[in-house]
């Protein structure tokens, strides 16, 4: 679940919807004169698509130029109400071969741009980015169900990423070494990789293509992007702002393509093909042991970003009012769709009561509704499907000996009569509970009682992901001992946070079955681009090294 899936509509109607902020309410005070949650206007909603290209019926096939593909049709569901807001013509594989070819062939120019150069177009991006930010915010809140603060958020995150890849378009480092033998020179640069592969989930529409896209461009690279078909429109906004800067700049098409397609045709297309020489993937750890399958065939490389069931450990010291905040949204954001989600919460025994009872106490609080009011925390899953999952999660519950202690429903009553719509869940656990090694990818945190450190991070770390995780202590001792060898075994370990909101400037991504992959920040841009080690002799001689000696053909 952690990559978009084709959604099981609701309704049928064609008209495209806004919400109404004033219909948004507590979940435990829905409001009964309401059958669903009732509309802004067709107008308001209209003018901010059309600012971003978005029509009634759209090309999902682009090179540079707006393809005509003849594949299945796509139709982009808001999960607010499950109503439709525009369709897709899907890519095929004749539109999956031009792309590949038009970007080898756009590579050959965008390649030779110097560095900065290239960063400067990307400048030019992040100021595009800021001048639709509204529009876009508004985009992912209908499309994906994000609050509009969350939803701005993600194109900050892009804007963020943009500036951050400015810095680094002069700072793509390499090293010298010192050579064994005189008058020679031994270093290392780095150079362009060539085309790459980048596939994104439903989650994050936009800021998750922009950590690969943003980088792969300064890198020298060029881009096919095969997005969630659940958030088709988002990807198309994205790829019009991108493609009118790169226009504007002179350069040639094909530098970023768009392939909006199922994975068995465009995704299977772009696994298998050797001219993609870095497959970028984030989803789910099936995804993922699919594409190091058929890509480590051809001995390809990939950058894998895939399942997290994310832990945290809080001990009797904790300071708990800081530990609730962060818990909070850390379990409820994103309507529990991220990859970095709260899913496991242990707890020392201690302080489980009292902690336990103001989680309970701060989930009958959570605003669910419009995500287009500022006041709403959070919104619907993506689509029926994550409904069903959430259904079969919550009746595997009792029966693995667990108690529901708050939450647990599906929402079909009163201003939730449409939609996708379900009540954040919290479960006491135990540490034997099979749902607890899993990542389901919806909003349910799972409570874990034990006696001390040692327990908890025993259960912390006996799962197969290792993507995020916490611990909440006042102990310097034990948060060390947390962040040493035989503390957490995840690629992010925060002390005194909760898992969600990392930040672009460090590496993102997980051990295990997340994959092994790192995006964003530090020196992730090493993957995006191939490293060469260059010997120069600027003498007369040619001596070997370790000494060698070959004969003397000097005669």
């Amino acid at each position: 679940m952690a990559c978009g899936e084709s959604r099981v509509p609701g309704t049928h109607s064609q008209k495209i919807y806004s919400l109404s902020p004033r219909n948004a309410s507590s979940i435990g005070e829905p409001d009964k004169e309401e059958k669903h949650l009732s509309f802004k206007g067709d107008q308001i909603m209209r003018d901010f698509l059309k600012k971003l290209g978005i029509r009634e019926t759209n090309s999902g096939a682009f090179d540079g130029q707006w393809l005509e593909p003849s594949g299945p049709e796509i139709t982009s569901y808001t999960p607010i109400t499950d109503e439709p807001i525009a369709k897709v013509i899907s890519s095929t594989a004749k539109e999956c071969e031009r792309a590949i070819r038009r970007a080898q062939e756009a590579f050959r120019h965008w390649c030779m741009i110097p560095g900065p150069k290239r960063g400067e177009i990307v400048r030019q991006i992040s100021m595009r980015l800021r001048d639709n930010k509204s529009s876009l915010s508004q985009l992912i809140a209908l499309e994906a169900g994000k609050t509009i603060a969350e939803s701005e958020g993600e194109v900050q995150e892009m804007i963020d990423m943009a500036d951050f890849v400015v810095g680094l378009s002069r700072q793509l480092y390499g090293v010298t070494m010192q050579s064994e033998r005189p008058n020679h020179r031994l270093y290392e640069h780095w150079l362009p990789l060539g085309p790459i592969g980048i596939i994104t989930s439903f989650n994050f529409p936009l800021a998750v293509f922009s950590w690969n896209a943003l980088v792969g461009l300064v890198a020298g690279d060029t881009l096919v992007w095969k997005p969630s078909s659940s958030t088709p429109l988002c990807s198309i906004a994205a790829v019009r702002l991108f493609d009118q800067v790169l226009k504007e700049n002179g350069m040639p098409d094909g530098i970023i393509s768009l392939l909006i397609g199922g994975g068995e045709s465009i995704g299977e297309a772009l696994l298998a093909d050797r001219r993609l020489p870095l497959i970028s993937a984030t989803g789910s750890c099936q995804l993922g042991r699919r594409v190091a399958e058929v890509v480590g065939k051809r001995l390809g490389r990939t950058l894998l970003e895939l399942g997290g069931n994310n832990g945290v450990i809080l001990l009797n010291d904790a300071d708990l009012s800081l530990a609730l905040k962060s818990i909070l949204f850390a379990s409820v954001g994103t309507s529990g769709q991220r990859c970095t989600t709260l899913r496991r919460l242990i707890v020392q025994d201690g302080v489980y009561d009292r902690l336990v009872a103001s989680i309970v106490d701060a989930y009958e609080k959570i605003r669910i509704g419009d995500p287009f009011d500022p006041k709403t925390l959070m919104g619907p899953l993506i689509d029926q499907n994550a409904v069903e999952v959430y259904k079969a999660v919550i009746k595997r519950v009792p029966h693995e000996g667990g108690e529901i202690l708050w939450g647990g429903e599906v929402l079909r009553d009163g201003i939730y009569s449409k939609g996708c719509w379900v009540k954040p869940t919290l479960v006491a656990a135990h540490k034997e509970m099979p749902l607890t090694k899993e990542e389901n990818f919806v909003p349910v945190l799972y409570i874990i009682k034990v006696r001390d450190y040692e327990e908890a991070i025993d259960i912390h770390n006996n799962v197969d992901q290792g993507l995020s995780s916490g611990i909440f202590t006042t102990n310097l001792s034990v948060a060390e001992r947390f962040l040493s060898p035989l503390g957490s075994d995840c690629g992010i370990a925060n002390v005194n946070i909760a898992t969600s909101g990392a930040e672009l400037g460090g590496a993102f991504g997980g051990e295990k079955d997340t994959g092994g992959g790192r995006e964003a920040g530090s020196d992730a841009w090493k993957f995006y681009m191939r490293r060469q080690t260059v010997t120069i002799n600027w003498g007369k001689d040619l001596p070997l090294a370790q000494g060698i000696k070959f004969g003397d053909f000097s005669s």
